[in-house]
């Protein structure tokens, strides 16, 4: 109640300074996924300049202040890279009503955004296994996936206007060495939490460290790339994409190596079956050029790459889950050890072990 009365105060407030008056705020309600941050879906009304009533369902996102997967969460960040996004073609982004820096509100910066209508793919459980997605007909599903990679492929055509030249990581180098030079202040930084596959973990490490390709490429990176930070429209169109929160400016190959990643981690690595309809890794690769997706030369290391990433990300989630009680263990545990049962198979492709 406190939450949802500083909120309805706030957005009072705020809309009271573009001239709208008489704002009515529903009951807040969360969704069962994100860690990072927390999310509130309400719908609100209010009158207008001109008197008219006005209805809509937003979201507020407002950043973690403690317990983070992250060496540096931004919230903001994130909102300005999807209006950096807004009105790209083929990749559609909410809209962004407000944001807020100040932290003396709710504890932590936050934004709010307008929230499109649709589905989303879940993660726990799968996409794969339980769902909606699940009663799809394959020839169904089938849309739905092309349609999220050409998605991703648009995503990767989008040029460096200058709305989004603050995703460049700062330093030195290649946009890949300076991504690859933020992910070593990482790795240490999760140093307390990397005891799931240690020595399989820093072999994958240097590996990606020292065998690095000479990628010049420099374009926008979504950096969480995959079906379930997309929202399906009826049609099974993608209605837009979500959570930026690690987007960056470097090769297309980080986000391809991480779609390829995720989907294994979602299917294969628990032990399931492609749904009809669902094209495995080749497939998906063919399709995602032909799509007009960006060349990719060198796969298998950015598959190394994101098992690297997932494998610090579960294993910081673990920590979080545990110390939030959410969940004993044992139980957090699978989500790390999958990761890294994953990162070896790719390293072994390699022929780094």
């Amino acid at each position: 109640m406190e939450t949802r009365g500083a909120l309805h105060l706030w957005l009072s407030e705020r809309l009271r300074q573009d001239g709208c008056r008489d704002v009515q705020f529903g009951e807040l309600s969360q969704p069962d996924a994100g860690y990072s941050g927390r999310t509130f879906f309400v719908r609100a009304s209010w009158r207008g300049v001109d008197g008219a009533a006005r209805e809509h369902d937003l979201v507020f996102r407002i950043q973690s202040p403690d317990q983070q997967l992250f060496v540096a969460p931004d919230a903001l960040r994130q909102a300005r890279t999807m209006r950096g996004l807004a009105g790209c073609p083929g990749v559609p982004v909410p809209g962004i009503w407000f944001t807020e820096p100040d932290d003396g509100i709710l504890g932590a910066p936050f934004y709010v955004m307008e929230r499109v209508p649709g589905r989303v793919p879940g993660d726990v459980p799968s996409w794969h296994a339980k769902g909606w997605t699940v009663d799809l007909r394959p020839l169904d599903r089938a849309t739905l996936y092309d349609n999220a990679l050409a998605a991703l492929a648009a995503l990767h055509r989008v040029d460096r206007r200058p709305a989004l030249e603050f995703l460049a990581e700062p330093g030195s180098g290649t946009a890949l060495d300076r991504y690859l030079a933020r992910l070593e202040q990482w790795y240490e930084w999760c140093g307390p939490s990397r005891r799931f596959g240690a020595e399989t973990l820093d072999a994958a490490m240097t590996h990606v460290l020292d065998h690095r390709p000479a990628d010049p490429a420099e374009g926008v990176v979504w950096g969480d790339a995959r079906v379930g930070n997309m929202c399906f429209a009826d049609d099974l169109s993608v209605a837009a994409l979500f959570d930026w929160e690690t987007a960056t400016l470097g090769p297309p190959g980080i986000d391809l190596g991480w779609w390829l990643m995720f989907e294994s981690y979602l299917c294969e690595a628990q032990g399931l079956k492609r749904l009809g309809g669902v094209p495995g890794r080749e497939a998906t690769i063919a399709r995602y050029r032909q799509l007009g997706g960006a060349p990719v030369t060198d796969i298998d290391y950015y598959e190394l790459l994101a098992g690297v990433v997932m494998t610090l990300i579960s294993s910081r989630l673990a920590d979080v889950l545990v110390e939030n009680g959410r969940v004993p263990a044992e139980i957090a545990a699978r989500y790390p050890l999958r990761a890294v049962g994953l990162a070896r198979e790719s390293l072994e492709r390699l022929g780094g072990v």
